[in-house]
């Protein structure tokens, strides 16, 4: 039997789960804050501004206010930039029942309080039933239900599996996860090594570069979220290894499409504005070196792209200055400057 599902939030990526979730018979209701924007989908049938071409299943209707798409749902997916997540569950908290089960897809770190999303929905709600999904997903590739794989993570093992059998369909498999640290962790900071992936590429450089960047950027990556509490080895699974991997190396990729620009001369705030969406990497970026500090974990490539997009150093100097870095064995770092 089909739940009743409320998406909060109307991008690509929201858009594309919600619609997803509509073809596998559950009810759902999305929101946009954007009225203009509400209205633009009623009218058409689908959601030309974030995934043009994919129509809205019958069972997919456009709310008009927040308190309609959340009331009587038993799932709530939260589909809002990082950033914004804390405004818009606040916002939410009059219409949220403790039965209520939310799922996060956005993937970043706070800037200010340098919290993952998952703290911060416990911040609100304490004991709040918090799946996190995540995974190598390209919205594009989900609204065309093309093959793709990715991960329900929860504290709670039954809770992740719920929202996996919720979630599932002959096009969207789900894997369960219990270390939600790691998942948060590896969703967020793949974006600044795209960053980086993009740069690259925009200055001209190879396959050998990028290949570099990759690798050594899930080094970093590994780093700082096991310094946090995650687990090595959920970096080595779909929402480490595959999301960096699919997030560096496709055009689907803002993060890396911004790179690019950046990477031709294009200045960081300009090629921002010309992705047109949310470029979570800009963020978490400077969220992961503050971090980083605040912890003691040496994150090099994360502090050059920190740099590079914040304007205090050159994108070939930093090039420069990682290629001259002090020696070292690979598997000798520690973490521990």
């Amino acid at each position: 039997m089909g739940k009743n599902i409320a998406v909060i939030g109307a991008g690509s990526w929201g858009t594309a789960l919600a619609v997803s979730l509509s073809n596998a018979g559950h009810h759902v209701s999305m929101w946009t804050r954007k009225p203009e924007h509400a209205a633009e989908m009623k009218a058409t049938g689908e959601n030309k501004r974030y995934l043009p071409g994919i129509r809205f299943p019958k069972t997919l209707t456009v709310a008009d206010s927040m308190e309609e798409a959340i009331r009587g749902a038993e799932l709530v997916m939260f589909s809002t930039p990082a950033q914004g997540f804390r405004g818009v569950l606040t916002q939410a908290l009059p219409w949220l029942t403790p039965e209520m089960v939310l799922v996060n897809v956005a993937k970043g770190i706070e800037q200010k309080s340098l919290k993952r999303l998952s703290e911060i929905a416990e911040e609100y709600i304490p004991g709040v039933k918090y799946v996190v999904l995540s995974g190598p997903s390209h919205a594009e590739e989900v609204g065309k239900l093309m093959p793709t794989t990715i991960v329900a993570a929860a504290d709670d093992l039954e809770l992740a599996e719920y929202v996996q059998d919720v979630f599932m369909t002959d096009a969207l498999r789900i894997y369960t996860n219990t270390d939600v640290v790691g998942v948060e962790f590896g969703g967020a900071l793949k974006n600044i090594i795209a960053l980086g992936a993009g740069i690259s590429d925009g200055m001209g450089f190879g396959d050998n570069a990028k290949a570099a960047l990759m690798t050594r950027g899930m080094t970093e990556m590994s780093r700082l979220g096991v310094a946090m509490g995650a687990k090595e080895e959920t970096f080595a699974g779909l929402t480490g290894m595959g999301d960096l991997i699919v997030t560096c190396t496709s055009m689907h990729s803002r993060n890396r499409r911004c790179g690019i620009m950046i990477g031709e001369g294009v200045a960081p705030k300009e090629a921002t504005a010309k992705i047109g969406m949310v470029v979570e990497g800009m963020f978490t970026a400077e969220a992961a070196y503050e971090l980083a500090k605040s912890v003691n974990v040496e994150m090099p490539i994360t502090e050059a792209i920190y740099g590079v997009i914040n304007g205090t150093v050159d994108a070939r100097e930093a090039v420069i200055a990682l290629m001259t870095r002090q020696r070292k064995h690979e598997k000798e770092d520690t973490g521990i400057r």
